[in-house]
């Protein structure tokens, strides 16, 4: 019974498949023939996707290479025929400093009739200096003269009465001889002593402390009361005429590039007035420390040019035909200053340089630039040599 039901239900299922034309239904109510047409156009839709994708792929893989390059602003500088100058810097002195100190016997100071800041003339005493002891010694080699002129006032006396005998027979030729003698040596002695005079004399000169040339007075080391010796320490300093100078160090090369008689813009430190002075000389050596020289600028005398005082000077060198770029264009390493220029194939290549003067329009380039390469104006501390760009002119 059983196995009859089995065999029943398994028949009725079978005529089911049957039905709607021979072909097997799915679970989900299609028929066979649907399903393979929808199949075939699920198929034809991927095809078509995947063509359209690949196309668009190639299309864009250009653009999204191009968008990867960083575009950066290039100038050509040229060159520029410039006014070459230097840079330097150094100490104000007097262009001409003379230490005045005692230079006779010296002694107790008197008086000091001048101070620092004072104009002088040549020959205008500085400091007088106690000649009470001196002028006694004057006095006393005056008389001297006195007495030696009325010793030889009487061998002359002498000598003459007895000329008027001699033809009498009264003096013998050798008391003429005798007499002639001693007036010859009173007049001698006349003369020793006119000469100990003029010499007691310009040593009580030299006891006053002048001034040697005319000029202004730097210094005053001496006040009254002080004793003073002849050879002794400086007592005043004097800036001969007034003029100073600035003693500019200069390295090798700058040294090099300038000569005498050009002339010199100098700024003294804490001052916003300029001067303008003439490289009188140029140091001759070099120094073995610091490899420098130095360059000796004459200034005329102005209150604000004091000696000591600290500078800087610009020096003209010369017309200098050169790039100029601005600071922006500048990079610099431990292997010095560079640029990156961007080569034919747009790709950046570093390029050192030697750097020069700063002007008003940018940076001197001296050496490393002809000036028709294109230079990366900015942003080149985020570029690396070799790497490819897109190079856009500066506008301006």
């Amino acid at each position: 019974m059983n196995y009859e039901s089995g065999f029943e239900t398994g028949e009725a299922q079978a005529v089911e498949l049957e039905s709607d034309g021979d072909l097997p239904r799915s679970r989900f109510g299609l028929s066979g023939r649907t399903r393979l047409i929808v199949i075939g156009l699920l198929v034809l839709l991927a095809a078509i996707v995947a063509y359209a994708m690949l196309k668009g792929g190639d299309a864009a893989a250009p653009a999204d290479t191009d968008s990867q390059v960083p575009s950066v602003t290039v100038i050509a500088p040229g060159r520029t025929t410039i006014e070459g100058e230097i840079i330097a810097t150094g100490s104000l002195a007097a262009r001409r400093d003379m230490p005045v100190s005692a230079v006779g016997e010296g002694g107790r100071v008197v008086s000091v009739p001048v101070d620092a800041g004072d104009w002088v003339r040549q020959g205008q005493v500085l400091a007088v200096i106690d000649r009470s002891v001196q002028s006694q010694q004057a006095q006393s080699s005056a008389a001297q003269i006195q007495v030696a002129q009325a010793d030889a006032n009487l061998a002359q006396a002498n000598l003459e009465r007895a000329l008027k005998l001699v033809e009498r027979g009264f003096v013998s030729t050798a008391d003429v001889d005798r007499l002639t003698a001693t007036r010859d040596a009173a007049n001698a002695r006349v003369r020793v002593a006119q000469a100990q005079l003029r010499e007691l004399q310009a040593r009580n000169a030299r006891l006053n402390i002048v001034a040697p040339a005319a000029g202004l007075v730097l210094e005053r080391n001496v006040e009254p009361g002080q004793t003073v010796s002849g050879g002794g320490q400086s007592l005043f300093r004097i800036a001969r005429g007034g003029e100073m100078e600035l003693l500019a160090r200069l390295g090798e090369t700058d040294l090099a590039r300038i000569s005498a008689g050009v002339t010199a813009e100098v700024t003294p430190a804490g001052s916003d007035k300029t001067f303008t002075g003439q490289v009188w000389q140029v140091s001759p050596i070099i120094s073995t420390q610091d490899r420098q020289g130095t360059a000796r600028v004459a200034l005329s005398y102005a209150p604000s040019l004091r000696p000591g005082g600290f500078a800087t000077a610009v020096i003209k060198s010369g017309t200098v035909t050169a790039p100029i770029l601005p600071e922006s264009a500048l990079l610099s390493d431990d292997k010095g200053s560079f640029v990156f220029v961007v080569g034919k194939d747009n790709k950046v290549e570093r390029r050192d340089i030697t750097l020069g003067p700063v002007t008003s329009e940018g940076v001197v380039i001296l050496d490393g630039l002809n000036g028709t390469e294109r230079i990366v104006l900015r942003a080149g501390g985020f570029l690396n040599p070799g790497e490819a760009v897109k190079p856009v002119r500066d506008a301006g």
